[in-house]
């Protein structure tokens, strides 16, 4: 219901913009005083503001797909166009009140034609940035010790990937890809944190095609999941979602296509893996799932487990990381943060996570967390990048002596 109180803003902040355009265009040329023009141009205007809106209410179809693809790339664009327009009217604030500074030139229609010429160019060249940036997926090294030994090997090669968010903005080109760098790289085990769906099942462009690229993935243990917060049914407009009465959980189509694709779905359980390590994989810990009411606490997931063997846990928020360090996780995988996925977003992350982005040893824990393959809502990546994490982890040598 937040989405609705907050809607009277987002039209102020939109009229906001709007104004500004229209003066720039105006100081620019005298045929965008014109009537009929600046109708015309309100009308594409409230076209691109509504188009998620539009979207959420048309039922699954290519204009529900085409709206909806529009509205994530304008979420981007409209933010950047907010953060320069404000930066810029408040420095016309403060020097309009430095007396020093000639205000005949600062008020004139030359300098804002050439302020509001530059700002047009800062947010084209970001949001045209950030559009390229998000396809181009990049393969992050990470190298931890576990003081332990792990039967057979002492070396594991773990490819980490979290947050793909299929759906309107991320599909077969992007997974064609990952699945070749995640096998270019040749790991041993293949991880992925969460956030598989994001949040609606017929936003898949191509679900078929999608199963046969997960079973392209090549690795000698296999590909585990854990479900995210978004890997539910359910709908959401800019980021928000609407109050139910009926639990969130897992489309069973979600359940079905991972079968399909080869991927295993770890429930808060552990498994052994040819009997040298066990990996454990969480629920998310607000949208525990399907046949879940509360997840279990680190310990319990442990209980009953031999601890002399390596524990490798993929949770989807970085969060209860001292919980899992207490009960003797050697690595804890995760991703949900994006890193912030959009500047300034990746400034406030640290405020909101112990570890927002990369590795953390948390009192001899290893905690990693990606920034993830895919993104949710805005399709840009400004300041950060889609990546897959490969972690060579070593082992104590079978000879060495406890």
């Amino acid at each position: 219901m937040i989405a609705v109180y907050l809607f009277p803003l987002y039209v102020l902040v939109n009229l906001y913009v709007f104004r500004w355009g229209i003066r720039y265009m105006s100081a620019c040329s005298r045929h965008f005083k014109k009537k009929w023009i600046r109708i015309f141009i309100g009308i594409v205007y409230t076209f691109s503001a509504l188009s998620l809106g539009i979207g959420f209410f048309l039922k699954p179809s290519m204009a529900q797909r085409f709206f909806k693809c529009f509205g994530n790339y304008w979420l981007g664009v409209s933010l950047y166009m907010i953060l320069v327009i404000v930066i810029v009217d408040l420095g016309r604030f403060f020097l309009k009140r430095i007396r020093w500074i000639p205000q005949e030139r600062l008020r004139s229609r030359r300098t804002f034609v050439i302020t509001g010429t530059c700002c047009v160019i800062l947010i084209a060249s970001v949001s045209v940035y950030g559009v390229l940036h998000v396809r181009h997926i990049r393969t992050t090294p990470y190298e931890v010790t576990v003081e332990k030994r792990c039967a057979g090997r002492e070396e594991l090669k773990i490819a980490l990937v979290a947050d793909i968010h299929l759906g309107y903005s991320i599909g077969t080109w992007q997974m064609r890809e990952m699945a070749k760098k995640i096998n270019a790289q040749q790991p041993d085990l293949v991880c992925i944190a969460g956030d598989i769906f994001d949040n609606e099942y017929e936003a898949l462009d191509d679900p078929e095609e999608l199963i046969q690229i997960f079973r392209s993935i090549e690795s000698t243990y296999g590909v585990y999941a854990c479900y995210g917060n978004h890997d539910i049914q359910e709908k959401i407009l800019a980021g928000f979602t609407f109050d139910s009465d009926q639990k969130k959980m897992s489309d069973e189509r979600m359940d079905k296509f991972l079968e399909e694709a080869g991927i295993i779905l770890l429930r808060d359980e552990a498994v052994c893996i040819d009997d040298a390590f066990y990996l454990c994989g969480r629920p998310d810990a607000k949208v525990p799932g399907r046949g879940i009411e509360q997840r279990k606490t680190p310990k319990e997931l442990i209980e009953g487990l031999d601890l002399s063997k390596p524990l490798i846990v993929i949770d989807h928020e970085p969060s209860e990381l001292q919980e899992l360090a207490d009960a003797g996780i050697d690595m804890d995988l995760c991703g949900h943060t994006h890193n912030g996925q959009m500047f300034p977003g990746n400034l406030i992350m640290p405020f909101l996570w112990e570890n927002p982005y990369g590795y953390l040893n948390k009192d001899g824990m290893h905690n990693i967390v990606t920034s993830g393959i895919g993104l949710f809502g805005p399709n840009m990546r400004v300041g950060t990048d889609s990546e897959i994490v490969m972690i060579d982890v070593n082992f104590q040598p079978e000879n060495k002596q406890p």
